[in-house]
């Protein structure tokens, strides 16, 4: 399913040049847009979707709710923008890890431990990984998270393949497989309560895997 949000927000409000300086209107419309994301993020992190009322989030971003409803159609829609935010951030921590490891194999194995690490982190766990899920659909959450992620894995894939790291065969399938493989890791991290045993044994899974695709001979 489309995000409904997303063509509208890639257009300067009123439409125009998406190159030119925005008003202070508009700049002023975009900070409370962001106040309302962010204390949204915090109440939802810390108690769920179902547990935060939109009263609590305009009351905490110091908005009215003809602000929220001005920027976001339902307490859904808000959180939809919540989760692309957590999302968004989630994928660049994870990049910044895979770009500093020495070699694109390394760098998944980066990417991999990163995501995983990430799966404690509140936001991500309550937000991305248990209500997204069921708030959102499924379909909408998968394609939310292909957004943002799915480039940065199959780019690091084809890198690995043209260093003859991994072997080579067509990589969307295989970056599907992968990042399917590694959201079915968090979502069993997120759910566990072991002291990081499930962190550990998952992660070893995911470095056999990697290995798995390594040139033989």
């Amino acid at each position: 399913m489309k995000d409904r949000r997303t063509d509208r927000e890639l257009r300067p409000l009123g439409g125009g040049d998406p190159s030119a300086p925005r008003t202070r209107l508009e700049e002023r419309s975009e900070e409370t847009r962001q106040a309302l994301i962010q204390a949204a993020r915090e109440l939802f992190a810390e108690r769920g979707f179902a547990g935060v009322g939109t009263e609590e989030i305009v009351r905490a971003a110091r908005m009215t709710r003809g602000a929220l409803y001005h920027h976001f159609e339902s307490k859904e829609d808000l959180f939809r923008a919540v989760y692309e935010d957590v999302e968004r951030e989630l994928v660049e921590r994870i990049g910044t890890d895979a770009m500093s490891a020495p070699d694109p194999l390394q760098a998944l194995r980066a990417g991999a431990r990163a995501f995983l690490d990430a799966c404690e982190d509140p936001a991500v766990q309550r937000i991305a990984l248990l209500d997204a899920p069921s708030v959102l659909g499924w379909e909408q959450w998968r394609e939310i998270g292909l957004r943002y992620g799915f480039g940065l894995v199959q780019q690091t894939l084809e890198a690995a393949m043209e260093a003859d790291m991994l072997e080579r065969q067509p990589v969307r399938p295989l970056a599907h497989l992968l990042l399917g493989s590694i959201d079915e890791a968090a979502m069993l991290v997120a759910r566990a309560d072991d002291g990081g045993k499930t962190k550990r044994e998952v992660a070893a899974a995911v470095e056999r895997f990697l290995d798995s695709l390594r040139p033989s001979g």
